[in-house]
């Protein structure tokens, strides 16, 4: 049985990660290392906590001392890496926090990793999560490949930026197996509603305002989050060591765009008259340093890999609100921070 870490676990992507490999590789365990900060939720796996294969741990990967002995104790033979502060107008107001846990926290876990297997790699692998906002900010043309030039705009980007150079020193220094990806935006369920498209399915629910950052021009490649997952699986797998993949959705809009037809179907779903959540929208002062425009050439794994996307950005989002809209206690629970109480009552 192969003893595999999964960090950030409880998070949006990590839920939809674990699960996945919890259901897909019974012939693995798989460790949950989450921090429960205000982003890590455990009710996003209340359907697969009591299973065999599955192990929660609560912990912070900014505590070497901590990561060190999970690593003795448990002889990971694998890392999948997704822990990390992640939102942009955080990393504003506070840049250290991010510093701390996607700089140094990565480099604590390859410490551990390569401590625990140096000079018997066979079989083992660290695999890194990334995003595309390390290559910084696109014109009106082109696209992000692997091979683009680092090029970050925020502190958030500029920490994951520093946490894949360490990723990949540690590959050519120590001989370490990795795999690294950088994704796009990623959508779906059981995303914090700090982030645009839960942010907004939420307010138009409670006829809050929709506040848009400048004139709504700046665009981004979407991704459902449940294709990441699926993605994530295939490079876990079938990777080459010390290679990066680009994982997008193929799925380029506007926010203005994308925030238009968000109201269209919430208007649909709601049973309200069109045109009645496209009041709510308010534009609001810009933020510093906004990237005008993410994109990603997703061809490298499709070609090496046979990934790629396997629903449109209109389907998606319909999936998407069907989810929210049939989890409002969900998404009750996240608002009000009462989802925070659920690991006291069922992990004491």
């Amino acid at each position: 049985m192969k003893h595999i870490l999964i960090t950030g676990g409880a998070g949006f992507i990590g839920s939809h990660v674990v699960r996945l490999f919890v259901n897909r590789y019974p012939h693995y365990h798989i460790y949950n290392l989450d921090a429960l900060t205000y982003a890590g939720n455990l009710e996003n796996l209340k359907d697969i906590e009591h299973r065999d294969n599955y192990t929660f741990i609560r912990g912070d990967i900014k505590d070497k001392a901590f990561v060190d002995a999970l690593f003795k104790t448990h002889h990971f033979d694998g890392v999948i890496h997704l822990a990390a502060e992640s939102h942009v107008d955080r990393s504003i107001e506070d840049p250290l926090i991010f510093v701390k846990t996607n700089i140094l926290g990565t480099i604590h876990l390859l410490e551990a990793f390569k401590a625990l297997w140096m000079g018997s790699f066979q079989g083992k692998r660290f695999y890194h999560i990334s995003t595309d906002e390390v290559y910084g900010s696109l014109g009106s043309t082109g696209l992000f490949i692997e091979t683009t030039a680092y090029d970050p705009n925020s502190p958030y980007s500029a920490s994951k930026a520093s946490s894949d150079h360490f990723v990949r020193a540690y590959g050519e220094t120590y001989e370490l197996p990795y795999v690294l990806s950088n994704c796009s935006n990623n959508y779906g369920p059981n995303q914090f509603p700090e982030k645009l498209i839960p942010l907004f399915i939420n307010n138009i629910i409670n006829n809050k305002p929709l506040p848009v950052y400048g004139d709504g021009n700046y665009t981004r490649d979407w991704l459902y989050v449940i294709d990441h997952a699926k993605a994530i699986d295939v490079v876990f797998h079938n990777g080459e060591n010390k290679e990066t993949y680009n994982i997008g959705g193929c799925n380029e809009w506007k926010n203005i765009e994308l925030v238009r037809l968000l109201c269209k179907q919430m208007d649909v779903k709601l049973g309200r008259p069109d045109g009645t959540s496209e009041k709510l929208i308010t534009f609001v002062k810009d933020r510093p340093g906004h990237d005008l425009r993410y994109a990603i050439d997703a061809t490298k794994i499709k070609n090496e890999l046979g990934w790629e996307p396997s629903v449109t950005f209109e389907e998606g989002l319909s999936e998407t609100i069907d989810w929210y809209l049939n989890n409002d206690l969900w998404l009750s629970h996240v608002t009000s921070g009462s989802y925070q109480d659920y690991y006291k009552k069922q992990y004491n």
